[in-house]
């Protein structure tokens, strides 16, 4: 199995890469605008308008950027495309929505199998408790991470948003708001600093009790794997999208 892998001169193409090599991957080709001759096991070039080589599957941990051109040669080549990337406008997520009527695409805010048994997880609670508990979201990044919340945040605010009704509004911290907590918002809240990989807690506060579900993460190599997960599933799929939601389902089937 090919791929074409975005990003690959980032900590996470280097993941990918040497993920796709354990499970028996090739990658047929890198795209990275910061390359300029360094030594790769494969070739590379600067944009996704430049690729030659044909391959399985397009894995992208870049940036959002360049979403057109990738799009537009998965398009060109009847390729499926597994979207890492975080930080999409409302712009973008509709032009990803209109590739996915002409191939496979498979976008997760988060590439852990964790993560999304987490955002399961959430939900049920949400069912189960949303009515009369308090909710709160945190997570925790490093200190290079750019945008706050991450979108892992916003995926377990919308997994519980819709279990507890449209009501609900998303509080980004709490600095000046001088009144009591209403019962409708659901707090998201970021840290950054020093290392952290990622941490993400969802926080249910009850009347004398408190659940709550938490996932951290230790290296990247994790986000790595995932995507090389989310590869082999999404070879030959037929035109749509997916997330690691379908990943899930299909292991537990």
């Amino acid at each position: 199995m090919k791929l074409i892998l975005g990003g690959a001169m980032g900590r996470m193409g280097r993941e990918v890469a040497l993920a796709a090599k354990d499970a028996g991957m090739e990658i047929a080709c890198g795209v990275d605008v910061a390359y300029s001759g360094q030594n790769f096991d494969f070739p590379v070039v600067t944009d996704f308008d430049k690729v030659t080589e044909t391959a399985d599957v397009l894995v992208d941990f870049s940036r959002p950027s360049g979403l057109m051109e990738l799009l537009a040669l998965a398009k060109r080549n009847k390729m499926p495309a597994v979207l890492c990337a975080t930080g999409y406008t409302e712009e973008e997520l509709e032009e990803i929505r209109k590739a996915s009527l002409e191939i496979a695409v498979f976008r997760s805010a988060n590439m852990s199998l964790g993560v999304n048994l987490l955002r399961r997880l959430c939900s049920i609670a949400a069912r189960t408790l949303g009515e009369d508990f308090d909710i709160e979201i945190i997570e925790r990044h490093h200190r290079m991470k750019a945008d706050a919340p991450s979108g892992t945040a916003l995926m377990l605010y919308d997994a519980v948003e819709k279990e507890t009704g449209s009501l609900k509004e998303p509080i980004y911290g709490r600095n000046g708001r001088t009144a009591q907590r209403k019962p409708s918002e659901i707090g998201l809240h970021a840290v950054r600093g020093g290392t952290v990989t990622g941490e993400h807690e969802v926080c249910f506060y009850g009347e004398g009790e408190e659940v709550i579900l938490s996932h951290r993460a230790e290296n990247r190599s994790l986000f790595a794997r995932g995507a090389v997960k989310a590869a082999r599933f999404l070879k030959d799929k037929p035109a749509g999208m997916y997330d690691m939601q379908d990943v899930l389902d299909e292991l537990l089937s």
